[in-house]
């Protein structure tokens, strides 16, 4: 793959309008109920994704859903290595597969607060399914709290019924790319809330729980890292299953979604 030598002006500009949005989305999501969680299945490599990536965009910028993007590298076959993907990322989502009953994935894919998937591409598609979630019960119950204070990071989380995983998923706020080959070959692309690792911290039991981390997780990332945290149950040791609960966390002054 060839580095770029020097940035395009164009491309600073993109970058610069990329992080002020960001910043005043931060701004703006304090307080809101957080409607689900939106789990987007993607690739550099695909010629489909780019309206996908666009609508994961619009749906961050409403700040009423947690917002995640998995890079997978099952396109890079066609001569591109997404810059962004892993195969943590493709484990992601055939487990999801596997908990869906399905033989195969698919991009763009989103999945729906660890319940049901949708086309990634379809907004309209995405809100009515969380919406009908919500009404039937399989929405977000259980309160998420994330915040950063002095060195650390606390996650609080409130009382409820079962039994779930504590999941930290790391990402990037923002991304620009220029994609060289492959289906996309030419094309600058901006991606957003790129995952870049998934850890489980602990385990909660259905009692009001605190976990602490340290804040170098995020600063390390120089102002363009946040994490999500996602209350997931599991439906074995390795599929992962229904999300009850989620926040946002982002680097930086701006504070919590």
């Amino acid at each position: 793959m060839k580095s770029a030598c020097k940035p395009t002006i164009r491309r600073l500009v993109l970058t610069v309008g990329l992080f002020g949005a960001i910043c005043g989305a931060a701004a703006a999501g304090d307080g809101k109920t957080v409607k689900g969680v939106v789990e987007l299945f993607t690739s550099q490599g695909c010629s489909s994704c780019p309206p996908a990536d666009a609508a994961l965009k619009k749906l961050i910028d409403e700040d009423d859903v947690v917002a995640l993007a998995y890079h997978v590298d099952y396109w890079n076959y066609l001569g591109w290595a997404d810059t962004l993907a892993s195969k943590e990322n493709t484990e992601r989502q055939y487990a999801y597969a596997r908990m869906l009953g399905r033989y195969g994935v698919y991009t763009p894919q989103v999945i729906l607060n660890g319940r049901d998937h949708a086309n990634g591409s379809d907004l309209q598609a995405i809100r009515n399914r969380l919406a009908g979630m919500s009404a039937k019960g399989k929405g977000l119950s259980v309160p998420v709290d994330a915040s950063i204070g002095g060195d650390e990071i606390s996650i609080k989380i409130g009382a409820g019924e079962g039994r779930a995983n504590v999941v930290v998923v790391y990402f990037d706020r923002a991304r620009v790319v220029k994609v060289e080959k492959g289906e996309n070959s030419g094309k600058e692309l901006a991606y957003w809330h790129a995952v870049r690792d998934i850890q489980t911290i602990g385990m909660w039991e259905g009692k009001p729980a605190q976990f602490t981390l340290p804040a170098s997780v995020l600063i390390e990332g120089q102002g363009n890292s946040g994490c999500a945290v996602l209350l997931q149950s599991m439906k074995d040791k390795e599929t992962p299953g229904a999300i009850i609960g989620a926040a946002t966390l982002l680097a930086g002054p701006q504070g919590k979604l």
